[in-house]
């Protein structure tokens, strides 16, 4: 089975942490799962080519176009993804074309340094060029217990986190947080081996 796909933009490490945690879930289903990132973006509109040490490389197409599903992070930037996320999925035309992400399944999901730092419309806008590239969303069901208990991060869109840059609280995923990632990496690789199932038609005709 082709690998479930991770991709994330990261300036302070809280997105990476979600991304690492819904890796876990993914490995869980016994599924295979690459992480990448993005490069930053400078305020020239080039890309800078040069990651940190302890950063995942950089996504390219052809994992696109291999991958089995897609997992699309991004801190909040005033209630909508960072810049180098944007950057990215708008490279991504000539997919589009091809239709190479038709019928994968995809999630999304975000960190801001606040409880209503505009997480959820920051997952709204996420979602928007998955669902032009004909994918089927991945959302959290709320028979997760942890969609009605937390009071840090988590979001039925996808899994968040609050991380509190004032330092009022330590940078880490709480439990709910970390649990839902778990939850979301875990149904978004049982969706992947799902939808790639040959069905019935299919297997009879030898597709």
């Amino acid at each position: 089975m082709n690998p479930v796909l991770i991709v994330y933009y990261s300036r302070n490490g809280s997105t990476k942490r979600l991304a690492d945690a819904i890796a876990q879930g993914v490995s869980r289903e016994d599924v295979p799962v690459i992480v990448r990132t993005v490069p930053t973006v400078s305020s020239a509109e080039e890309t800078d080519s040069h990651a940190a040490p302890d950063d995942a490389p950089f996504v390219t197409h052809k994992d696109l176009e291999q991958c089995s599903a897609l997992a699309l992070g991004s801190p909040t930037r005033f209630g909508n993804m960072a810049a180098p996320m944007k950057h990215f999925l708008d490279s991504t035309s000539n997919l589009w074309l091809k239709g190479v992400l038709i019928d994968k399944p995809g999630c999304v999901f975000t960190s801001s340094s606040s409880m209503h730092g505009g997480q959820e419309s920051t997952l709204l806008s996420m979602m928007l060029p998955l669902l032009h590239h004909g994918m089927v969303y991945c959302g959290l069901p709320y028979s997760e217990p942890e969609l009605h208990n937390t009071t840090t991060g988590g979001s039925p869109y996808g899994v968040t986190h609050v991380a509190h840059h004032d330092m009022s609280a330590p940078n880490t995923l709480s439990d709910d947080e970390k649990a839902l990632c778990i939850a979301q990496g875990k149904r978004l690789a049982q969706l992947a081996k799902k939808l790639a199932q040959p069905t019935s038609s299919e297997s009879q005709h030898g597709v």
